[in-house]
């Protein structure tokens, strides 16, 4: 399959076309490798992250790779459908700050895709895993991919959110970038708790002469 025909078949919206042209065929190999599998998010979710305008992304939020709980992932890193409960406890700590930062109380289901339509891309270094599995898919060259988006993303002025070490490694394609421990239990009281990402990426919209992202939820 040529790249082009690789390109128009994935299920982004078009203004990524371009951007994600240059790494067209490494995704189609990924793909490949994980076709059989039962994988998380579900296989017409891995791009959802990627339904957003390009033009219209001003925060990116950096993740490391997919719940692999069933059901769970729902291709926006962090975020789970509205139906899922309990919610997971890295996301009941990003509402924590949430809460502690900007004062919004936490929210009632763990749906993120308002913060989406407000101008945030979501996305994992690691765009799948096998269900069941933390990490799974590691190795197959996601890193890869998602640097090259990181790459452009910073190129366009775009500000970085970064959770977490694997997060923390594209801080140097970003010329604006928040850095702080994974929300997880294991790290979030190292230094994510206390860290006002959601205020401190408005203050640097604002001083760019952007329009601040609404993370009410």
């Amino acid at each position: 399959m040529s790249t082009s025909m690789v390109r128009a078949s994935l299920p982004v919206h078009d203004s990524w076309l371009r951007l994600l042209d240059p790494v067209a065929p490494e995704i189609e190999k990924i793909l490949k490798k994980i076709a059989n599998e039962d994988i998380a998010p579900r296989h017409e979710e891995i791009f959802r992250a990627f339904d957003i305008d390009l033009e219209k992304v001003r925060v990116v939020i950096f993740g490391q790779d997919p719940y692999p709980t069933k059901g769970n992932a729902m291709g926006l890193a962090f975020s789970v459908p509205e139906t899922v409960t309990p919610i997971p406890s890295s996301l009941r700590n990003i509402f924590q700050e949430l809460e502690s930062d900007l004062g919004f109380e936490k929210p009632a289901n763990g749906d993120l895709a308002s913060w989406e339509r407000s101008g945030v891309l979501l996305l994992n270094r690691v765009l799948t895993t096998r269900v069941g599995e933390t990490a799974a898919h590691s190795d197959l060259g996601w890193q890869h991919i998602t640097n090259h988006i990181a790459r452009e993303l910073g190129a366009r002025g775009v500000i970085a959110i970064l959770w977490g070490k694997s997060a923390q490694e594209l801080s140097g394609f970003f010329s604006k970038h928040i850095s702080s421990p994974h929300p997880s239990p294991l790290s979030a009281y190292r230094g994510f708790f206390g860290s006002q990402p959601f205020s401190r990426a408005n203050e640097l919209l604002v001083a760019q002469g952007k329009e601040p992202i609404d993370w009410s939820l």
